[in-house]
């Protein structure tokens, strides 16, 4: 079990994210952007830098030149794009060296015009509940062991948790726009995990029964809270969940946008080259929405 949780705080998310239809179709065809006509920069953790997707750029920092950075720059007008994204990267790595990895918000310039930023799961620890989740499930496959050893005596320290890494986003969030005033800035939100109807597939990964759904809720409470921070602060959050409910760890190779423990397409526990492409389609599609705004609003005031 020791062995189990130490894989799992090696390759998990470090994560320390439309419906599937329209995505799907959106990934052939993304609506034509209006922003970053200037500089892209993509700042964030494992699930932005795509650990594990060949080809791999950056060793230290687990960065694929197939994740969705590196997709939605091509599909954007931008002059320039600086992927500074590193897999274990927290809310403190926006401002602090990591390994070899500078501060990523240095990779902001003044004429920067676009920035997506994917962070937080690494505030909360998702990669120690999980690793706990996991242990405890060996032990007690049918019941909700992880939830019970989380909520004792009535006290919710992962709701404390994501309270507190919001607080972290919103220094960040006014960072970005304080090095960078002109950029439309995205908030990117994290695809589904665990199956959305709340079941479990032990064989695959050793989840309880009655933690699945737990797990999938704290997921959407973290996604949620950053809806709400991007939107306190002039950004625009992009949600990445809905469009892959029925693209979770669960399902068959070739099926899935998320790898189980033993991953194939790219780290165990995170988004393969296809959620990369969905998560990229998203993303293109809510720059173009944010671009297309701004330009309204400019125009309206010009008037």
């Amino acid at each position: 079990m020791l062995a189990t949780s130490r894989r799992l705080r090696n390759t998990s998310l470090v994560i320390a994210p439309a419906l599937a239809a329209a995505l799907a179709s959106a990934v052939v065809a993304a609506p034509p952007a209006h922003a970053a006509t200037g500089h892209y920069v993509a700042l964030g953790d494992s699930y932005t830098a795509g650990p594990g997707i060949p080809n791999q750029t950056d060793a230290n920092c687990g960065r694929s030149d197939r994740n969705y950075p590196t997709l939605t720059a091509a599909g954007l007008p931008a002059a320039a794009f600086t992927d500074a994204s590193c897999a274990g990267a927290t809310t403190a790595h926006m401002t602090a060296s990591q390994g070899t990895a500078p501060p990523q918000l240095d990779a902001l310039r003044p004429d920067t015009g676009l920035v997506t930023l994917g962070i937080g799961g690494n505030d909360i620890d998702v990669s120690g509940i999980i690793a706990r989740c996991v242990i405890l499930g060996k032990l007690n496959p049918w019941g909700s062991p992880c939830k019970t050893s989380y909520t004792v005596a009535g006290i919710d320290p992962i709701g404390g948790r994501i309270a507190a890494t919001g607080d972290k986003v919103d220094a960040v969030l006014q960072e970005i726009k304080r090095r960078s005033p002109a950029a439309d800035v995205l908030v990117v939100g994290y695809p589904v995990i665990m199956p959305d109807d709340g079941s479990n597939c032990y064989s695959t990964v050793p989840i309880a029964k009655g933690d699945a759904p737990w797990l999938r809720d704290v997921e959407k409470r973290l996604n949620a809270m950053l809806a709400v921070r991007a939107a306190a602060n002039g950004a625009t959050y992009v949600d990445t969940y809905a469009g892959s409910v029925g693209h979770d760890l669960c399902k068959p190779l070739g099926v899935r946008w998320m790898e189980p423990m033993e991953g194939v397409d790219s780290v165990g526990l995170h988004p393969n080259a296809a959620g990369h492409e969905a998560m990229a389609a998203a993303v293109q599609a809510t720059a173009a929405q944010a671009g297309a705004a701004r330009t309204a609003a400019v125009q309206e005031a010009a008037q």
